[in-house]
Order: structure tokens, then sequence, then C-alpha cells
């Protein structure tokens, strides 16, 4: 008999224990794929503001923010514009100073908690950056998707969709460049965005379910006098090209695709999330199962396949070594795989979604050389 007991009580601890790192393992992977638009990602450290003075900011010594190049600088109710460190200024040792380029709304004050954001304009393409844009509703399959409209004379239109944390702001850094070479250009919010629709189940899929509205774009784009497509992506958007561009009825229409930090891997960018959010090693494998079964999504491909069933139409990719939300290795052998389809443009120093942030004018030299082709 008490052997028997023993045995319960053994077995009644086990299932407990198992059903605790199932529900662990659910609630890792709910963190992962409920990353909130325009809110920064758990990769993203959170700086203090330690002085303000005329064109400079002095903030919390980091590795982000000793990065080279220009960034949004979000906070509570507060955005700015900062530029490189500046190597000559008085400074603490636990401090670093940086060009502080403007102060788009809000205030900075001393130990206001900040972060870094890819995003450096924030409002529409008129109040940002002084564009005619019209604002408009693109029919979806969940209903209708908000987005912005910036006509040119060009009939190859540039789709342009955002990904983890940022809005189609995002897409501001790169419109007027786009504008000056005469492309129209749709820059969308999809399931999932404010002003869009929810997404059935809550959840964000990476860009594997969410395809569908940009394909939705793409019908908009044909309708209204689009004769070519490019589609222009960052990290989860740049899966929804890759996606679009597969499985689209309108898949002949795409002449190019730029992919910024692609997500070519959802279980490396679920386990890089959920590590970031400091889950245990050893449930990582259950929140990627448990992601799996909330949201069917397929087992991936691309780091088996090279993407070869995937990918047809020249490409550019923008990605970089420092990126810890998507595996830059995997872009790499996506370009070693189709050396005649693809260029890929490394960009050290960079973090997830960032690599125009790096280096605008190296990043819009090399989308130049590849978008003249395409005109």
């Amino acid at each position: 008999m008490r052997t028997v007991k023993a045995t319960a009580a053994a077995v009644t601890v086990a299932l407990a224990a198992g059903a605790a790192s199932v529900a662990a393992g659910r609630f890792a992977s709910g963190a992962a794929l409920s990353a909130p638009p325009g809110k920064p990602l758990p990769t993203e450290p959170r700086l203090t503001v330690h002085a303000t003075a005329a064109g400079q900011i002095a903030l919390t010594r980091d590795l982000a923010s000793l990065r080279p190049g220009t960034y949004g600088l979000s906070g509570d109710g507060s955005h700015a514009v900062i530029g490189p460190v500046l190597t000559t200024a008085n400074h603490s040792a636990d401090t670093v100073v940086r060009r502080l380029e403007r102060v788009t709304h809000g205030t900075l004050q001393p130990g206001d908690s900040v972060w870094l954001t890819p995003n450096v304009y924030v409002g529409n393409p008129s109040a940002a950056l002084g564009l005619d844009h019209a604002d408009i509703d693109i029919p979806g399959e969940l209903g209708a998707l908000p987005a912005w409209f910036v006509p040119a004379t060009r009939d190859t239109w540039v789709i342009a969709v955002h990904g983890l944390g940022t809005t189609r702001e995002h897409a501001l850094n790169v419109m007027e460049f786009l504008n000056r070479r005469h492309f129209p250009v749709l820059a969308l919010s999809y399931r999932g965005d404010l002003g869009a629709p929810r997404p059935p189940d809550g959840l964000n899929h990476l860009g594997e379910t969410e395809w569908r509205d940009l394909d939705a774009a793409m019908r908009y784009a044909v309708r209204y006098g689009a004769e070519q497509l490019v589609l222009l992506g960052w990290s989860t958007g740049a899966t929804m090209a890759l996606r679009a561009a597969a499985h689209s009825g309108l898949r002949d229409r795409v002449s190019g695709l730029v992919l910024d930090s692609p997500v070519l891997s959802w279980e490396a960018t679920l386990r890089a999330l959920a590590r970031a959010r400091h889950t245990p090693s050893a449930l990582l494998p259950l929140a990627v199962r448990a992601a799996q079964g909330r949201t069917g999504l397929d087992t991936d491909r691309v780091t088996e396949t090279g993407a070869t069933d995937i990918l047809g139409v020249p490409t550019l990719i923008f990605h970089g070594p420092d990126d810890r939300v998507a595996p830059w290795s995997l872009s790499r052998r996506l370009a070693e795989a189709h050396p005649n389809l693809v260029a890929l443009n490394t960009v050290k120093n960079a973090p997830h979604g960032a690599m125009w942030n790096a280096d605008p004018e190296a990043y819009e030299e090399a989308l130049r050389r590849f978008m003249t082709p395409l005109m």
C-alpha cells in the first residue's frame, strides 16, 4: 500500500510539473507572439537620459547607445532624433554623448527612460516629409487595412511593409528617397496594427499569415495602375514579401524584393524573443511547440531548402551580424544559394530592422543601384 501511494504521489508530481512546463511554454510563446507594434522589442535596452544641452544628449553608456548612425529616441510621450556619438564632448565614464538632431514631440528630462528605435520620423508623409499623400483603406480578408499612398509618375509601385516593433511610420525613412526617383509608394498597416483588423487568435504569426494583407495591397495597386511591383519589407514584413512573391495570384507582377532584416526562420525569431524575455533555455523548445500549436505555423523550410521554392525574382537583402532577432547567417545562406538572384548588403553594428539607420547614405546608394534596372 505504501508503494502504491508513493507511486501515485510521484505520478501526481510529475504530471503537475509537466503541466506547469506546458503552461510556461505557452506563456513564453504568447509573450513572443504578442509583441505590440510601435513598442520596443525585448532585445532593445532601456536607457536613461542623463543630461541635455544645445544639440547634445547624454545617455546611459551601453552597446546600444554607442551604435553608429541616426536613430529615433522614444520615451513615454516623447520622440527625438539622435545622430552620431560626439567623441570629443565631455562626459562621465557611464554615459555617452550623441548629437541631438531634434525633439519631435514631448520633452527630454534627466532621469527619463528612453530606447532607440528605427523610426526616425513620426506622423504621416505630409506632416513628416512634406510629401503629398492620400489616406486610403485597402479591402482585406479581415476588413479594411489603413495605408498611405504617395503618388508619383512611374508605373512600378513600391509596397512597403513594416515588421516587429514598428509601424508603417518605418517606411518614412526611405519614402523621400523613393519619391525623388518617382516611384509611387504604398505603406501598409496590416492585421494587428492600430486601426487595422485584429487577428482572429489575437496573435502575431510572424508574417506567415499576415502576407495575405500584403496580397490585398498588391491587388489594390494593380487595380489603380501599377504595372510592376517592388515589395519592400522589414523584419516580418520581409517574410510577408517573400510569401506574397511566392503565393500571390499577382506574383508575376513582382519585379523585385527588398528585404531588411528578414525573418527567415520563425522558430529562431520566436526563440530569440522568448530568450530576451528571460525564458529559461529548457523551456524554449516548449515555447516553439506551443506557438506551432496555437498558430498552425509550419515547420521552418527556409533553413533547410535555402528558400528555393519561394524565391524567383531579383532580391536585395540588408542584414547584419548584430541582429539578435533574425539570424544574419540565414540571409547569408540564402544569398550563397542564389548568387544570380540575391545581393546581400551586410551592415555591421545595427540592430534588427535598423540597417538604414546605421548608414543612411550607403543604404540608399545600394537601394538606388538595385532599383535602377527596375524602373
